[in-house]
């Protein structure tokens, strides 16, 4: 009877994949068939279970990473429905929809959703899926702290000291892979930052361990050993141990300290996040752990590769590069005439400065959407969204789009004179928007803005030919080899 069982196993197992595949094709065609005048925006699902997450990853690799979206825009709209890395999604790339989707956040309408792997990576208490008031009192606090004259005045110093060690390690060395070097010099400062963790041994284990973690946030959602998923798993037990250990010893150093009638002003994100005295509004010490995690990314993976992607679009635009320079070397001279230290102001003031940033920014797409989920029925411009589906805000499409900006794919910094750092509307969205809007996002250009002026006013470089690689996360294919030389 073993024939049996195994003619069993062959039916159901090509049997359901067909099944799910007809179930979701139904679920978008007829499930809500006469609600309302609005309708399911259309599409296609692809193969079953893969979707078209085939199509979807190889664009990733290609010179214009949108040109997924393009082909299914010029077919259903700029709304449209696909199934990409394991989840049937609809896919916003109208700048007005996607402001519905993030402004109405936390209203009963949409809550964050992401695939599979980001949301086994970063586990149940991740800040991503916390809603409500948890999600907005850590926004706020975390918010808050980074905006204090203090946080401003020490961090600006720390960013210096890390830029110029990095720069000073390069005399002497003509040839470097700039990609590396600039998270050499962010990570450093953003654990800093976050934990008080200095140079030595658990900082050179972090910055290995989350090199690990980071590889699988966005990858096939399989997990068994040998697989990016499962490695990627491991190292965050590892990472997260380490932070455990780091938040207990805190907390006990807080309670001694409150015990003797003190309470000291926070040094970092971890004293932040402690110091709730409302018992009743004490955040426990695992989500603390885990949301500390998650917000070391920015130092391995957005604000380098930003960095990175800053000089090579400079390198391809001599007239760009020639107008930084400039600009800096003026501030230098200002600086260094009146003997005084350079402040945060001093460095957000540079107005073409900041034009560059904008511009690479919008270029980088390294934040290319997000991800929610409806928790009713939601209707949008006469698209209809139904309850439990997942919805990306597509922010890439909106910055490569014609409609949106002349000549996209053209680095343009010019493009922003006049509009100043505060610029955030439909159509530019590179730290997100809404009740989520990245709370670091003047601390990102802050150390953008101090890496490139002490970089112009001490080297010359020129870069090798290097390709931007777009999946999973935005990097350079050859880690953009440049030759320096000292001024």
């Amino acid at each position: 009877m073993w024939w049996l069982g195994a003619s069993v196993g062959i039916l159901l197992g090509g049997a359901l994949p067909l099944l799910w595949w007809w179930w979701c094709r139904r679920q978008c065609n007829d499930g809500h068939k006469g609600s309302s005048a609005a309708a399911v925006p259309k599409g296609n699902l692809g193969w079953p279970l893969i979707g078209e997450t085939l199509d979807f990853i190889a664009c990733g690799y290609t010179s214009r990473p949108v040109s997924f979206m393009d082909a299914r825009k010029s077919l259903y709209g700029d709304v449209f429905k696909t199934n990409i890395l394991g989840t049937p999604i609809i896919v916003s790339t109208d700048p007005e929809v996607n402001k519905v989707v993030l402004q109405n956040h936390g209203s009963n309408s949409f809550i964050p959703a992401y695939p599979k792997s980001i949301r086994e990576l970063f586990g149940e208490q991740s800040i991503l899926q916390t809603n409500g008031p948890v999600q907005k009192k850590v926004h706020a606090l975390i918010g808050g702290f980074l905006r204090s004259p203090q946080f401003k005045a020490h961090i600006t110093n720390d960013i210096q000291h890390s830029v110029k060690l990095t720069l000073e390690s390069w005399k002497g060395t003509h040839r470097l892979f700039l990609q590396d070097e600039t998270r050499k010099m962010t990570f450093q400062v953003l654990v800093k930052a976050l934990m008080s963790v200095g140079p030595g041994d658990d900082l050179e284990f972090m910055k290995s361990e989350f090199q690990e973690f980071i590889k699988g946030l966005i990858c096939l959602p399989i997990n068994f050993p040998g697989t990016t998923l499962y490695n990627s798993l491991k190292a965050r037990e590892r990472l997260l141990k380490m932070v455990k250990r780091i938040v207990d010893g805190r907390k006990m150093e807080m309670e001694m300290t409150a015990d003797g009638g003190g309470k000291a002003a926070p040094r970092d994100a971890v004293d932040v996040l402690l110091g709730e005295t409302d018992e009743k509004h004490l955040l426990p010490l695992d989500f603390v752990s885990a949301n500390i995690l998650e917000m070391m990314i920015p130092g391995e993976e957005t604000v380098p590769t930003a960095m990175t992607l800053a000089v090579k679009f400079l390198s391809d635009c001599p007239l760009a590069l020639n107008q930084l320079t400039e600009e800096n070397l003026e501030l230098k001279k200002q600086k260094e005439e009146l003997g005084d230290e350079y402040s945060w102001t001093d460095y957000m003031s540079l107005p073409f400065t900041q034009n560059v940033i904008s511009e690479t920014l919008r270029m980088a797409n390294i934040i290319n959407g997000v991800w929610r989920k409806a928790l009713k029925d939601v209707e949008i411009k006469g698209h209809l969204i139904p309850k439990g589906w997942c919805v990306l805000a597509s922010f890439i499409s909106v910055h490569m789009d014609e409609e949106n900006y002349q000549h996209p794919y053209q680095f343009n910094p010019w493009r922003w004179e006049g509009k100043g750092v505060g610029v955030n509307n439909n159509c530019y969205t590179p730290f997100g928007g809404g009740q989520r809007l990245c709370p670091g996002l003047e601390l990102s250009r802050l150390e953008i803005s101090i890496f490139l002026h002490h970089l112009v006013t001490t080297y010359r470089w020129s870069a090798e030919e290097d390709d931007i690689v777009y999946f999973p996360t935005v990097k350079m294919k050859r880690k953009l080899p440049i030759t320096v030389t000292p001024l």
